[in-house]
């Protein structure tokens, strides 16, 4: 048989998890709640229970594992295998993960930042396959990263590059969770582009979205693009800032790894064309004008499944180095 890996993404919500050949191809997958209120000791043990489920659906015993990947969020020391804080997972800090989750599973773990792994996935098998320089970004409530330079992760000391998200394009501009002020999530990721909304519209601004709010008691990003498409005024200015300080942050990459792919996944990219088209024009509009760039601005193609499949991917990819 050939050798079995594991892969698992770890949320504050939901553990996918998913068993892999050494191809990456799919054997089997499933998700389960994290239950992380419960402690560091049982969410390994729920991982570890479900991997043992996992590959005895497909008549595959725990022992043949031959390493598995982990991605959950940050921040961490990934090369440590400690897990420090997580604002989705609060019950876990200053915790071994990855020794604990080899001692449960007996095997070598390979950990790293979730949309580290998510960015592996999408460059081993996903749009990102043909290339050796890329960057990811992931546009959801908050907004992560990867780099891939050269066909590797760009890591950092700890392990805690590429935070996209935290990089800073307004200096004492809007307050940031990581502390930070003015970070590019907090003007451009799903949850602050529908809050920017709900800020204009406390301010006095009149927007076709006032009648979301009213019906629902909410505006999501969703509902913003939707009305941006449809013409709203209030709608289209906030999705072009958003689609803006992306495209900004694009070009500031790009001049420091000349990537030959930007590609972006996450909760935002429903938008579709209409985000994507968005995004292109304020990177034409903001690039330099001395030298015409290549670089291909596109979506992922890997989904819900780039988590599992980069964690996975990153275990082999560390097999075939001799770095388990």
């Amino acid at each position: 048989m050939s050798e079995i890996y594991v892969g698992v993404d770890l949320g504050g919500t939901n553990i996918k998890i998913g068993c892999f050949n050494s191809e990456l191809r799919l054997i089997n997958k499933t998700a389960v709640a994290t239950e992380a209120d419960m402690g560091a000791e049982a969410v390994v043990e729920n991982i570890g229970t479900t991997i043992a489920e996992v590959l005895g659906a497909a008549d595959i015993s725990m022992d043949k594992i031959t390493a598995a990947g982990l991605g959950a969020p940050g921040p961490a020391n990934y090369k440590a295998g400690l897990i420090i804080q997580c604002c989705n997972l609060p019950k876990l800090k200053n915790v071994p993960i990855r020794r604990m989750l080899s001692d449960r599973l007996g095997c070598p773990v390979v950990f790293d930042n979730d949309a580290n792994v998510a960015c592996w996935g999408e460059f081993a098998v996903g749009a990102g396959r043909d290339v050796e320089n890329m960057v990811f970004f992931t546009l959801g409530t908050g907004i992560g990263g990867g780099i891939i330079c050269d066909g590797e992760l760009v890591q950092g000391c700890d392990g805690n590059g590429a935070e996209l998200g935290h990089i800073i394009i307004h200096p004492g501009g809007r307050q940031c969770g990581c502390g930070q002020k003015g970070c590019l999530g907090t003007y451009a990721s799903a949850s602050w582009t529908a809050r920017r909304v709900l800020e204009a519209i406390k301010e006095g601004a009149k927007s076709s979205l006032q009648n979301i709010l009213e019906e629902n008691g909410e505006v999501t990003c969703e509902d913003v693009f939707e009305h941006s498409k449809a013409g709203d005024g209030l709608a289209k200015e906030i999705t072009d800032g958003t689609a803006e300080a992306i495209g900004i942050v694009c070009i500031s990459i790009l001049h420091v790894q000349e990537p030959q792919r930007i590609v972006f996944a996450g909760e935002m990219i429903a938008a579709g064309d209409f985000l994507l088209d968005k995004i292109r024009y304020y990177f034409d509009k903001h690039i330099w004008k001395i030298k015409k760039e290549s670089v291909e601005i596109c979506f992922a193609a890997l989904g819900a499944d780039a988590g599992i499949i980069g964690a996975a991917g990153l275990a082999i990819h560390a097999r075939q180095q001799g770095k388990l």
